[in-house]
């Protein structure tokens, strides 16, 4: 995990340094290694021999989340709806994509058989499938710059399965939130960008009344991103929830002028020194793994992403303090 190396270079390294002799149990390394990882993922998870329990295998449970984050019943108090002003418990979020995540198209995918689907943070696989076949991706004209993430990579690629992913991680800290990393079929698109975002919007969040959603594109995306929920059933915001979109510092200085004072976070109560860009740093680790997991089985690409995103986000839960 932290040297982000290929299984065949993980296994000539204990070769090499095994005396010689040693017979060749790479076969075995490969058949071993994804049941491995499930079950360290069921240890820390916290999910013990009591059985296969319901509420172990709820969307995004099998993960962990930034600790400093407001979230009801986890880090809040049981009266803090009258202890703390509104604004202070808002959700810092930030939401981009990466086209270095890409997944080549399978052979014969029928044969492939997940072990945490959904569990940790990749999205449920059937859940996104049917959401992407009942949206159309509206051709909006964009009145402010032109957001190459979304129109210049609008063109399928004939060899992939997957043109990159998309995430929804906390603005402050970085910590990805669970059960909100997507897969992009064509470019950025918004029906790919709201499944991720309401579904981070959903996590913890149970009498939270606001949330500062930092995106590249804010200017044009929340246009018709409430309607966009409300003509979809898998797409769901909380309820009274009042969503404050924002561009990033940096993206913000190659907007129009007229978006700086409406979606700088300078202005934003409650945004303090967000910078809204903290998710572009989270990119790099996740590029080092891209080339092994492009050309492996759709489900043991996302159980490895799940592991290395579980990996960054524990990295950051232990040396927050």
């Amino acid at each position: 995990l932290e040297c982000k190396m290929t299984a065949m270079s993980f296994f000539s390294k204990l070769l090499r340094l095994t005396p010689k002799g040693t017979f060749d149990h790479y076969r075995e390394l490969m058949q071993i290694t994804r049941p491995w990882w499930y079950l360290a993922l069921l240890q820390r998870s916290g999910i013990g021999h009591d059985g296969l329990n319901s509420l172990y295998f709820v969307m995004g449970k099998q993960s962990l989340f930034c600790p400093a984050c407001p979230q009801p019943g986890v880090n809040l108090p049981d009266d803090w709806e009258q202890v703390y002003p509104k604004w202070l418990v808002k959700l810092p979020y930030v939401v981009d994509g990466n086209f270095s995540a890409q997944h080549m198209k399978m052979k014969i995918p029928e044969d492939d058989i997940s072990l945490s689907d959904g569990l940790a943070y990749m999205v449920d696989s059937s859940a996104y499938t049917d959401h992407i076949s009942r949206m159309v991706e509206a051709k909006d004209r964009f009145t402010c710059q032109n957001h190459r993430a979304i129109n210049a990579a609008n063109a399928s690629r004939k060899f992939l399965r997957v043109t990159g992913i998309g995430a929804t991680a906390c603005a402050r800290h970085g910590c990805f939130v669970p059960h909100s990393v997507v897969d992009f079929q064509n470019g950025e698109w918004f029906m790919n960008i709201n499944y991720s975002i309401c579904q981070a919007l959903n996590h913890q969040s149970k009498g939270v009344h606001s949330a500062i959603l930092a995106y590249d594109a804010a200017c044009q995306w929340q246009i018709h991103f409430m309607k966009r929920v409300q003509d979809n059933i898998h797409l769901q915001v909380p309820e009274g929830m009042d969503i404050v979109a924002a561009v990033g510092k940096f993206h913000l200085s190659s907007h129009k002028l007229e978006c700086y004072p409406q979606f700088s976070l300078n202005f934003m109560e409650g945004a303090g020194l967000m910078d809204g860009e903290i998710i572009e740093t989270l990119w790099a680790p996740l590029n080092k793994i891209a080339p092994s997991a492009q050309a492996m089985s759709a489900a043991h690409r996302e159980e490895l992403y799940d592991d290395h995103i579980l990996e960054e986000n524990w990295k950051k839960m232990t040396a927050i303090g």
